[in-house]
């Protein structure tokens, strides 16, 4: 149970910094001089591949899903949350290793160039270091998720703890004695107790 509120915080986070990075530029293209309107091209992370949010936002929603689930959707969302860290991971390591060719698309919608012929008005590209903190939210990701896949099924399911003081509760009154029919018994020229003890001898 020490394990849980830990690996969720880091899931949360991890997601969180996922989020926060594709809203980030990634990638600086510097074109020709004169060869188009702008000297640059900027692109965001969500710009270059849009399935980075939601991919953040599903891992925020299986860390709330981690809350109430039980043993055995605990390893699916495990699974789930390592699979889309890897995502994170593809994505970002991608555009890392060529940036140039990841930013193709948002190149030929801005210039209006498209072909090939686009990566012709580039002379040089930087990368920003929100896509080396993506990729570590994702790796992060990726163990945290094997982990709950591991472990999470050690953790007490919401609401079980509370069940056998529930049940205490229920047999305690169910136990009291009956004071309306004692009264009512009384009234019909009945006594109650002389019925308990008969039960008590028997």
């Amino acid at each position: 149970m020490r394990t849980k509120l830990p690996l969720l915080a880091g899931i949360v986070l991890a997601g969180a910094l996922a989020l926060y990075g594709s809203t980030q530029i990634w990638v600086t293209l510097s074109l020709t001089t004169g060869a188009a309107a702008f000297s640059s091209v900027v692109a965001t992370g969500h710009q270059l591949n849009q399935a980075l949010s939601p991919i953040a936002i599903a891992v925020l929603a299986a860390a709330l899903a981690l809350t109430i689930a039980g043993q055995a959707f605990r390893r699916v969302l495990g699974v789930l949350v390592a699979l889309l860290g890897a995502a994170v991971v593809a994505i970002a390591a991608a555009v890392w290793a060529d940036p140039v060719a990841a930013t193709g698309s948002r190149l030929a919608e801005v210039t209006g160039i498209s072909g090939g012929d686009e990566f012709d008005l580039v002379t040089s590209s930087t990368t920003s270091p929100f896509i080396v903190l993506t990729i570590i939210a994702g790796s992060v990701l990726c163990v945290l998720g094997v982990l709950v896949l591991i472990i999470g099924s050690r953790w007490k399911q919401a609401g079980r703890r509370y069940d056998s003081g529930a049940a205490s509760r229920v047999a305690g009154v169910a136990t009291e004695p009956d004071r309306i029919s004692d009264w009512e018994a009384m009234n019909d020229g009945v006594d109650p107790s002389a019925d308990d003890a008969r039960e008590d001898s028997q």
